[in-house]
């Protein structure tokens, strides 16, 4: 069956000498990998292997089939080309991180426009505006709300929030209940919009602490969920 539909790139593999494997997030698929034979020997083709840098948002043509797990891609073009998020050290080191957990979480082979729609409009969002280095945070906590387990924020003023339950209360009952700052961080945090600048005043090191507590939400939450590799890279380049 030949198809349309617009499609983030999530991550890319070398197969063999000469071939790329490329997972994308589409529009009205879900995840797709895709089998690109060749395009890293000739430099005729018409697919040039800058198409599939991570996040990048295409316009595709391919063949799908259900009995196969890699598609075939008949055209592509570019549906936006980015100003800043492949050149700007900080949304590099950035976007390796966020693309890495969406290859990782994303594996539904079926049209969710909704999260489709949030996951395009905050990286051109990102791309167009200054460099925001709370913007990982804010993305993770907002895909939550279309992962399921958005912090229920019915009662803010608590002590504490429970990870596990993902709600605020009184009272500490578990391990996975935090206080003080990272309460704190995550109350704004719940409260800023992409389109209303507003950097939370936090160091290096505060900034290490709440993302590892927005990780460790995520794996409670998700099965499978891997702490993502590239992290280590994001925290020497906030460092």
């Amino acid at each position: 069956m030949l198809v349309s539909t617009k499609a983030i790139v999530l991550s890319k593999l070398k197969y063999k000498d000469h071939d790329l494997i490329v997972k994308c997030y589409t529009e009205k698929f879900g995840v797709k990998t895709y089998l690109l034979k060749r395009i890293l020997k000739t430099k005729k083709g018409k697919f040039k292997p800058a198409y599939f840098q991570l996040l990048t948002i295409l316009e595709l043509q391919a063949e799908h089939k259900d009995n196969r797990s890699l598609q075939y891609l008949k055209d592509i073009k570019l549906q936006y080309n980015y100003k800043t998020l492949h050149t700007n050290v900080v949304k590099i080191a950035i976007v390796m991180f966020l693309s890495e957990i969406l290859s990782n979480i994303l594996k539904e082979e079926e049209e969710n426009l909704s999260l489709y729609n949030f996951i395009e409009t905050s990286l051109i969002w990102f791309d167009e505006n200054e460099t925001n280095t709370i913007f990982h945070l804010l993305f993770l906590i907002k895909l939550t709300k279309y992962l399921g387990f958005y912090p229920d924020t019915n009662i803010r003023e608590t002590n504490f929030f429970n990870l596990e339950e993902g709600r605020f209360q009184q009272n500490k009952t578990n391990l996975y209940c935090i206080s003080g700052n990272n309460l704190v961080f995550l109350k704004e945090l719940l409260g800023i919009k992409f389109d209303v600048y507003n950097n939370l005043d936090i160091n290096s090191n505060q900034k290490r602490e709440l993302l590892d507590m927005i990780l460790l939400y995520f794996k409670l939450h998700l099965d499978g969920f891997k702490t993502p590799k590239s992290r280590t890279v994001l925290n020497q380049v906030f460092n």
